[in-house]
Order: structure tokens, then C-alpha cells, then sequence
């Protein structure tokens, strides 16, 4: 079963104890998946985790009540898949990409799309900056990164470390004043967000001396740890602080290396855990997540999904012990066995194992017990004196930041929900019935401007504003380029060799009496009939070719026979 874990509950008990008395518990193999009618590639929570956006491979959008389980709305964004999505910090905006380049941000009340980006290259990534809504970080493939400015639609390239190695991943702090970047040679570079200018660096390296490419890098929510994961196959974790310290070509030491050192798994996504204490990776190689404790390193948990399949995603619940994974197109929700306790209680609140014989005291049921001593007044008469606040509402510690004192009350938690009318009007936006009576058309055929005005869209509602659309040039960027979830580039040759036999092979000749024979002319174009869906090029006559049924060649074979 599922359940549902209240504000108050969470408000006095602090993520840290919570997740971590939940981790120690058995984690549950599957607690259930999220059916998004179409295949899922992505997912991300909003700042709360009371939403789950899911990006599906027909383009569009579904966002999920996550308290309830259910859909709450669904937004046709693009044409092409969705490969990437980020929340605002408020929760109203999501901005998207798709695997045809393009950038767009969404208003999810309404769920209109504000303005669309057109790059010229595939998005690996993008990432709201975590204080200013108007600030997006993307990272083009084969580009160095890109900050877009979304008021002005203007873009800033940020500077690399060498401007021949192009494969470049980025990423905000928490409170996003620096921008972390990473290249193929292991080197990451700290930039300032306002000014671009390089505050930190340092070098990745192997025991060896060897460098090693950078994939991904991803920052806690709560302190200051981030964590870097290498082509090597392992993920380190660093302190903020520490590099800021170190400066220009620093060599800062890993605060944990986690890897598998059985089976040398490569890790597809890592995330850290809403309190950032522990960290979770998805395995490359199968549907696999593997659960560290930061503190210590050690491995708590494994997780095995379906075997045979891929994971595309994982993400962390914010506030609470949930991990939502994504392979084959399902979203997974894994959290931990809810262990029923039966037991009873004495009426002092403390547990029995067995049956106790009760032992009554001598002043148990007296009106008066004249053993107890005389309470302090002092005491007593402060608590009675004391009134208590019924109506302030005292914030969440768990969704404010170390630096806020208050909520953000005008952000968006849930997304409301209207009823299906059965028999709706047939025009709602439209005039009303006296209206369109006298806007009638005039005797000479004319009809009212207004009514031209009122006329409502084709789907029934409002017109909607279409959005602007800013197409961003960057220089020695190549054109043609393929996302990687859609496979290599389909212009070029494979120089693999297909297994079984060829295409066209002289095998065929075997199976079937009747060898074509190769035509120099035009083809007439024939209808097809519903009997002859597969057919067979027979011998020409008179000039042009005949075309046999494949029924009446089955029916000649087995005759032959």
C-alpha cells in the first residue's frame, strides 16, 4: 500500500533522522509504476516532490499528483521525444528539450508554452538556475554550454578549457553562484555566474595519472557535496568548499570513490537523496540501483529491477525515501517495506512482548492520592498562563533552504483538477444567445465586427498567443548530429555485418520456383487488391511485368509437391 506522509508529520521529524531510519529498513522491491500511456525517457520532481513530470517519446509531457498517484494534466509539447526536463523554483514554469533541438518553457497551469529556443545541435541537458527564474543552463552536444537569459532571449556561451574538445556537461551549485563545468579530459572548471569568470580548477585523475572523461555532474540539495561521475566507472564525491579553496589548478582529494568493484559497472545516472547523505546510482548495463551512505561509503542497498531492460533516469523524492527509475518506457517507484506493529501497550505507552499480570497500586483509584507530593507553583501556574498560537503557521523545515526563514506561498504544490461536464455548451466563449441574435447579418449581407472578434478557437477555447521563437547560433557547432537516445547517424554506412543471411542472396532461388528477372522500363504503377498483399515478380510479357500472387505461388509449390 501506499501512504501518505503529512506536512506535520515531516515538520517535526528532520530529513536526515527520517531518511535514515527508513534506509536502514528493508527497501521494498517495487512499490508500483506510473503508466503514462505512452514510453517514458525522463522524469524529474519538483522542489516539494507533490509533482513528477515525465517526458514520453511522442513529445509530450505528463505530470503526475504524486500524493495521489494520478494524472494531473498532460501538455502535447513537442513533436519529436522529450530528452530533458528542469522546474522552476516555484513550481510554475518547466522548461523541456526534445531530440529536435529545441528549448521550450511551459506554463503548467495552463499549460501554454511561453517561448521555444531552436538550437542548432541535440541538448544533452538543461537546468534552471536554483534562485533566478530567468536563467536557464543548457548544454548543447558537441558545443560548449550555453546560459540563456528567457526575458530578452539572449545567450551567453560559457568558456572552456580547450576549445578542440567540445563534449562539455554543466551544472549550478545549490544556490547556483558558480557553474560547474567538465570535460572529456577529466578538467573541471569553476565559473562564476554573473561574470563567466574562471574562480576554480582542478584535474580528475586516475591512480595512474591518467585523466578520465567527465559525464555527469550533480549537487546536493542540503550542504555543500557534489559528485562527479567518470568514464572510469567511478563516482567521487567533493566539497564545494574545499575547491573553492583550493583555487586555479587545485588538487583537492574525493571526499567518497564509490564504484562496484565486482562487476565494474558503469553508471547511466546518479542523484544524491533529498538530505544529501546518501547517494544513489543507476546501472548502464541493467536495471540495477546501487545505494551509498556519503559519510562512510559504504553500500547499503541493491536494488534489482526486471531483468533485461535499460535504465534511462533516476530521481530522488526530495523530502522522503522514494526513488523513481525509468526503464522500457514504465516509471518504477521503489520505497521501503511498511512494517505493521500489533503490539500492545501498557497504559504507561510501553510495549509488551507477552502477558503481564497487572499490579495494582494502593492509591490507583483514589479521589485523592495522598503520597503525591505537592507540585511546583512556579511551574504549573507558567503552563496554565501561557497561550497558545493557533492560527500562525509555522514553515516546513524541510522545504525552506538554510538561508530562508519564511515559505514561498505563491508557489505552485498541486495542480487543481476540474470535472468532466458531460453535455458542455456547445460555444461557452462565445456571445451569448441575445448577442448573437442582434448581430445578425443585415439586410445588404454585412455582419457585426464584433461578432467576427468573439468567435471562439478550434479547440473550443480561447485563442491562444503563439509563441516566440528564437533560434540561437553557435559557432563551429556541426548540423547534423543525432541525439544519442536516437542511435547513430542514419546517413552513414555501418561497417558491421548483419547476422543470418543477406538480403538478395542466391539462397532465395531455393525457396521459390520463379526467379525475377530485372526491368529496364518504367513501372507501371497497379492497384493492389486485398488478396495480393505479398507478391512476386514474374516474367515479363509484352514489355511489361507480371505480378503474381503469393497465394497461387504457395498453391503451384505445394502442387509441385
Amino acid at each position: 500500500m501506499f501512504s501518505v506522509i503529512s506536512p506535520f508529520f515531516v515538520k517535526y521529524i528532520t530529513p536526515h533522522v527520517f531518511i535514515h531510519n527508513l534506509i536502514c529498513v528493508i527497501w521494498q522491491e517495487a512499490d508500483g509504476t506510473l503508466d503514462c500511456i505512452s514510453m517514458a525517457l525522463t522524469c524529474t520532481f519538483n522542489r516539494w516532490g507533490t509533482l513528477l513530470a515525465v517526458g514520453c517519446n511522442d513529445g509530450r509531457i505528463v505530470i503526475w499528483d504524486f500524493l495521489t498517484r494520478g494524472i494531473a494534466k498532460i501538455i502535447s509539447a513537442h513533436i519529436h521525444p522529450v530528452c530533458s526536463l528542469c522546474w522552476s523554483r516555484d513550481g510554475h514554469k518547466l522548461v523541456s528539450a526534445s531530440t529536435d533541438n529545441i528549448v521550450s518553457q511551459w506554463d503548467v497551469l495552463t499549460g501554454d508554452c511561453d517561448q521555444r529556443f531552436r538550437f542548432p545541435s541535440p541538448i544533452l541537458k538543461l537546468q534552471y538556475h536554483p534562485r533566478d527564474m530567468d536563467k536557464v543552463l543548457v548544454c548543447p552536444m558537441k558545443s560548449a554550454p550555453v546560459l540563456l537569459t528567457l526575458s530578452d532571449s539572449k545567450h551567453v556561451v560559457l568558456p572552456v578549457d580547450d576549445d578542440s574538445d567540445l563534449n562539455v556537461v554543466a551544472a549550478f551549485d545549490r544556490r547556483g553562484e558558480y557553474i560547474y563545468t567538465g570535460n572529456a579530459k577529466g578538467k573541471i572548471l569553476v565559473l562564476s555566474t554573473n561574470s563567466q569568470e574562471l574562480v576554480a580548477s582542478f584535474r580528475v585523475t586516475t591512480g595512474t595519472s591518467n585523466t578520465t572523461a567527465i559525464k555527469s555532474i550533480e549537487f546536493a540539495r542540503k550542504g555543500s557535496c557534489f559528485l562527479i561521475n567518470t568514464a572510469d566507472r567511478i563516482i567521487r564525491v567533493y566539497d564545494g568548499r574545499e575547491i573553492l579553496t583550493c583555487g586555479r589548478d587545485g588538487e583537492p582529494e574525493p571526499m567518497q570513490k564509490l564504484q562496484d568493484l565486482v562487476n565494474r559497472t558503469p553508471w547511466k545516472r546518479c542523484c544524491f537523496s533529498g538530505d544529501g547523505e546518501y547517494i544513489v546510482a543507476g546501472s548502464a548495463r541493467q536495471h540495477a540501483l546501487y545505494i551509498w551512505e556519503k559519510s562512510i561509503g559504504n553500500l547499503v542497498k541493491i536494488l534489482h529491477g526486471t531483468r533485461g531492460e535499460l535504465l534511462l533516469d533516476v530521481a530522488w523524492h526530495p523530502v522522503r525515501p522514494i526513488i523513481a527509475s525509468i526503464s522500457s518506457g514504465v516509471v518504477s517507484i521503489w520505497a521501503q517495506n511498511q512494517v505493521e506493529n500489533w503490539s500492545a501497550f501498557a497504559p504507561d505507552f510501553k510495549e509488551l512482548d507477552e502477558n503481564v499480570e497487572y499490579e495494582e497500586r494502593e492509591s490507583e483509584f483514589d479521589i485523592e492520592d495522598e503520597d503525591k507530593s505537592e507540585p511546583e507553583q512556579t511551574g504549573a501556574d507558567a503552563a496554565e498562563d501561557e497561550e497558545v498560537d493557533v492560527t500562525t503557521v509555522d514553515p516546513i523545515v524541510a522545504f525552506c533552504s538554510s538561508d530562508e526563514e519564511l515559505e514561498d506561498y505563491k508557489a505552485l504544490l498541486y495542480l487543481p483538477i476540474a470535472p468532466e461536464v458531460e453535455d458542455p455548451e456547445e460555444n461557452p466563449f462565445g456571445p451569448p444567445p441575445d448577442a448573437s441574435a442582434q448581430a445578425a447579418p443585415q439586410e445588404d449581407g454585412s455582419a457585426s465586427g464584433d461578432k467576427k472578434q468573439r468567435q471562439p478557437s478550434s479547440d473550443g477555447g480561447p485563442a491562444k498567443k503563439k509563441p516566440r521563437t528564437t533560434t540561437i547560433e553557435l559557432q563551429g557547432v556541426p548540423n547534423d548530429e543525432v541525439h544519442p537516445l536516437l542511435g547513430v547517424k542514419g546517413d552513414g554506412k555501418s561497417k558491421k555485418k548483419t547476422a543470418g543471411r543477406p538480403k538478395g542472396s542466391k539462397g532465395k532461388e531455393k525457396d521459390f520456383p520463379f526467379k525475377p528477372k530485372p526491368f529496364r522500363g518504367e513501372r507501371p504503377s497497379y492497384p493492389m487488391k486485398p488478396w495480393a498483399w505479398d507478391t512476386l515478380h514474374g516474367p515479363t510479357h509484352h514489355g511489361k511485368e507480371l505480378r503474381i500472387p503469393f497465394c497461387s505461388v504457395l498453391f503451384k509449390c505445394i502442387h509441385i509437391l
